[in-house]
Parts: structure tokens; C-alpha cells; sequence
């Protein structure tokens, strides 16, 4: 069985964020990375199947070079061989052009299972793996929180609202995105960061990007507190502050 697995490298979040002067992304060039959590349970999901299975887990990201950072880390996790579609627009690109950026490097490798993580902890769009199967040509299914693969037959475990669950039966090849925390992870040993060295990273060039939004201000949220006194006589001002908690502060139904 074949897994390929999509990771992102985003800024570390111990990283103070700071907006560039552009005031359409954050400055990073003084900024330190890691591998994207959500990302790095779909990389243990893969793991854990291919030992259940056998086969292979080939990881693949999109981004500049500094990329081959995460890259180097999954592969010493016990991926088998990478992927990197390079490309320094692929800083900034949307959940689309992503997708449609590791479409074309996958559309060839015959993948049985191409795993994501839920959403990335920088943009939180989690559109990625819905776009990239859209544009496979694959099933898919999100907030994965279980994966069984028996006779060829694939079943997973969905999380719903309210604490309730979904198993549904889906046919191979699909596309799956993994909800955090469902397994426990594994790091790099010693062994693995050595063998990672040896392993293949194949690199392409990203296609011409699909770029569906753009991003025209970016900024922190201004701290502003601000009273407001309800006055009047006794039962109109509580008449008063009920509408105000309903209606504007939607603090009750």
C-alpha cells in the first residue's frame, strides 16, 4: 500500500508573530519553523498502517526551500521518501493553489491513500485536502479519527458535533484528513535522523498557482474594553440589559 502524506512547514509557536511591511503576511525571515501538528499525526497514521500493511510513505510539501526542513524530519520519523514541490510563491499561496500545486506532483504515483492533516496552525483554513481531492479525482473524508484498511475495503471513523461519531465505508484510493490527536506521536531517533540522510527527496517545480483569494490587510486585534451602564428604573433597565445580552453581546439565547 501506498500513503502519501501532505506537510507543512509553518512558524513555530513559541515565535513572537510580527506583521510585515506589506501588511499581507507575517515577517519571517528572522523566524524559526516546525513541522505543522496536524500534519504530523497524518505522518503517524501512515506509519502505523504501513505496519500494519506494508508498502510506503512518501511525504510531500510545497514551499521554498527552507521547507526541506520538515521534509528532513519526516523522513527521519520513518517516511520512506519525499516529495518537495519548490517554489518561494507558494509562501503566501491559498488552500487552492496549494492543493492544485501537490495535485500535480501526486497525479502520477498511484497513491492507494493521500493523508493531510485537519488544518494547518497557521491559516486554520482546513480546505487543503478537500481542494487536493477534488482535484485527484478522489473520495474524501475529513476529521478522521480512526483509519482500518482490511481486504482492500476502507473504514473510517469521523468526529461529528455534539461528541457524537461517524464509521463510513469508503473505497481506495481517497483521500483523508487526519484530526489531531488520535494517536500518539512518535519522534526521530538518533537512527532515523541518520537513515533520513540516505533517503530519496525528489524535487519539482511548482505549476503556475490557482490563486482564488488574496489577502489585502493583516493585523492583530486591537484590546479595547469599554462599560456600558443601563440605567432607568428597576424593571426596565433589567428589561434593557436582557435585549443587550441577546441581541448585541449574544451571551444568552
Amino acid at each position: 500500500m501506498k500513503i502519501a502524506v501532505c506537510v507543512k512547514q509553518v512558524v513555530s509557536r513559541e515565535w513572537s508573530l510580527r506583521v510585515a511591511e506589506s501588511k499581507t503576511r507575517i515577517r519571517d525571515q528572522d523566524a524559526s519553523y516546525e513541522l505543522n501538528e496536524p500534519d504530523a499525526y497524518a505522518l503517524e497514521a501512515a506509519l502505523r498502517l504501513k505496519e500494519q500493511h506494508g508498502g510506503e510513505v512518501v511525504v510531500i510539501s510545497a514551499g521554498p526551500s527552507r521547507v526541506s526542513q520538515v521534509i528532513r524530519e519526516a523522513l527521519a520519523r520513518g517516511a520512506d521518501r519525499a516529495i518537495h514541490v519548490e517554489g518561494d510563491e507558494l509562501v503566501d499561496a491559498d488552500a487552492a493553489a496549494t492543493a492544485g500545486a501537490l495535485a500535480a506532483a501526486l497525479a502520477n504515483e498511484g497513491c492507494d491513500l493521500v493523508l493531510t492533516g485537519l488544518q494547518s496552525d497557521d491559516s486554520g483554513f482546513a480546505q487543503t485536502g478537500v481542494v487536493l481531492a477534488e482535484k485527484l479525482g478522489l473520495p474524501h473524508a475529513t476529521i478522521i479519527m480512526d483509519v482500518q484498511v482490511a481486504g482492500g475495503a476502507l473504514r473510517v471513523k469521523r468526529e461529528l458535533e455534539g461528541g457524537w461519531f461517524q464509521w463510513i465505508a469508503m473505497p481506495m484510493p481517497a483521500v483523508l484528513t487526519i484530526q489531531s490527536g488520535i494517536n500518539q506521536l512518535r519522534y526521530a531517533t538518533l537512527k532515523g535522523i541518520m537513515a533520513a540522510k540516505k533517503k530519496d527527496v525528489k524535487k519539482v517545480a511548482a505549476p503556475a498557482l490557482e490563486r482564488t483569494h488574496e489577502i489585502v490587510n493583516l493585523y492583530f486585534p486591537e484590546k479595547a474594553k469599554a462599560t456600558r451602564l443601563v440605567e432607568g428604573a428597576p424593571a426596565e433597565a433589567a428589561k434593557e440589559l436582557v435585549r443587550l445580552l441577546r441581541e448585541e453581546a449574544r451571551a444568552i439565547p
